[in-house]
């Protein structure tokens, strides 16, 4: 199930950089297809703890039956709140691949992908049907030029924003932005002739980025780590696009978000974490044959002093 779901990247090297003891307690905070899941679960001895987060619906079909499984359906944004809840601190260590799952970008009605041109532009992680978490339609529709501007410099590093942003405006003057095709047609003159797949692909990242809040939620959940593990425990971290790493190596490597090294009266750096891999981990050729899509996928490693 899982693998059609989504095909779990570079699954051995994070099993091994999360050093799994029998009797620990872990998390993985995006659960989707189950796959480095059910890896975890089947190093772990008859005491171990499995905690998964995931906020999507779709995954819940994928949950195994195993009573060493706690599965909580909600975000990870506040992991330190909900894991306190139910009495599961410290933990051992923690595994965060923050990649869309294939199954959302292969789902028509997700809108996450620009594969399907009758899809409507949703983009939300959580179902559907949710009205509190506006849509990336809504932000198409409703949002400033300047605002959409931000979005896709900010998060799709799109150096053309301004005219793509004034084109959307002016599109939907005529007829609402709903469907993928309508995007593809208000952005017409200004996608390149060749290269169309990865602007399209950095055009969808940046409003999904934004619709999700990944950013925010990243932040977020990087500065509960050092307060959720435990002495000596790992921090794994699979990202997929240039800001997500970013945010990821600096919190690593220097505790602030900006790379900047703080130290203390004496001159010692203070840092919460302690970086394993020196060099990102990247999936090797065996991998990429077999899922194209781990092409992408940077692994950064961290233990808690």
């Amino acid at each position: 199930m899982e693998n059609k779901y989504h095909a779990p990247v570079m699954l051995a090297e994070c099993i091994d950089a999360l050093q799994i003891k029998p009797n620990g307690r872990y998390v993985d905070i995006t659960f989707g297809g189950g796959g480095h899941s059910r890896a975890i679960l089947n190093a772990l001895g008859p005491k171990g703890v499995l905690i998964a987060f995931d906020q999507d619906e779709d995954a819940k079909a994928n949950l195994p039956h195993d009573k060493r499984l706690v599965f909580i359906d909600q975000n990870f944004e506040f992991i330190g709140n909900h894991l306190d809840y139910q009495g599961l601190l410290p933990v051992d260590g923690i595994l965060a691949d923050l990649g869309v799952s294939s199954h959302q970008f292969d789902v028509a009605d997700r809108g996450f992908s620009f594969r399907f041109d009758e899809a409507d532009l949703d983009m939300r992680m959580l179902a559907v049907d949710n009205a509190n978490n506006p849509s990336a339609a809504y932000l198409l529709n409703n949002y400033s030029e300047q605002q959409l501007a931000d979005i896709l410099f900010q998060y799709g590093e799109l150096n053309n924003a301004r005219s793509l942003a004034a084109a959307i405006c002016q599109y939907r003057t005529g007829m609402p932005i709903q469907k993928v095709l309508h995007l593809k047609e208000a952005i017409q003159k200004q996608t390149p002739k060749f290269g169309d797949y990865k602007f399209y692909a950095q055009v969808f990242q940046a409003l999904r980025i934004a619709v999700n809040r990944e950013m925010d939620v990243l932040k977020s959940f990087l500065k509960q780590v050092p307060q959720i593990l435990a002495p000596k425990g790992r921090l794994v971290v699979m990202s997929y696009h240039s800001l997500e790493d970013r945010l990821v190596k600096n919190y690593i490597a220097s505790g602030d978000f900006s790379g900047e090294v703080n130290k203390d009266f004496f001159g010692n750096v203070q840092k919460p974490l302690l970086a394993i891999n020196r060099k990102v981990i990247v999936a090797n050729e065996e991998e990429l044959a077999l899922n194209p899509r781990a092409r992408s996928a940077k692994l950064r490693i961290a233990e808690k002093p």
